[in-house]
């Protein structure tokens, strides 16, 4: 197990779909591992497998406050989702030092394979569920800021561009 580097905005992988995972092997197992460990070094709430360079359909999300209760996915997908929205700060080790308040909804039910190769449905709710959503926005190449307004967005961007300087 080991903490891996991120990678930096605007590396053109955080823009790509990645490919969805085959059979869940002794390698994909360890990239987990990894991402847990990269996660917790943060620390954060979750963690996708391009923000460390891996263009598989994989992440982790723990939102615990006592930790230790990561939940592995292989290709997750969203399959229902409450009406009602959640309101969190969200941010990205790939673009330090930003971040901006979103609203997701607050509740969703999530397919994905999980770390035995068994499908299954999980429901998140609130930060859960927010982190959840972001990681499987990494998985299509979306970063949290394309879901703010063109202006809110540009903020963000010139910021972080302070930041990194």
């Amino acid at each position: 197990m080991a903490v891996r580097p991120f990678v930096p905005w605007p590396d053109a992988r955080l823009r790509t779909a990645c490919a969805d995972v085959g059979e869940i092997s002794d390698e994909v197992r360890a990239i987990w591992d990894d991402m847990i460990d990269t996660m917790e070094a943060m620390p954060g709430l979750g963690l996708a497998a391009p923000q460390i360079g891996v263009m598989q359909r994989l992440a982790v999300v723990d939102a615990s406050e006592e930790r230790g209760r990561a939940v592995r996915m292989a290709n997750p997908e969203v399959i229902e989702a409450s009406e009602e929205l959640y309101a969190h700060p969200e941010g990205s080790p790939n673009l330090p030092g930003v971040s901006a308040q979103l609203k997701r909804p607050a509740k969703v039910i999530v397919a994905f394979t999980d770390h035995t190769g068994m499908r299954v449905r999980q429901t998140f709710e609130k930060v859960w569920a927010t982190s959840v959503q972001h990681q499987i926005d990494h998985l299509a190449g979306r970063m949290y800021f394309d879901r703010l307004s063109r202006t809110r967005r540009a903020m963000v961007l010139k910021k972080a561009g302070k930041v990194a300087r």
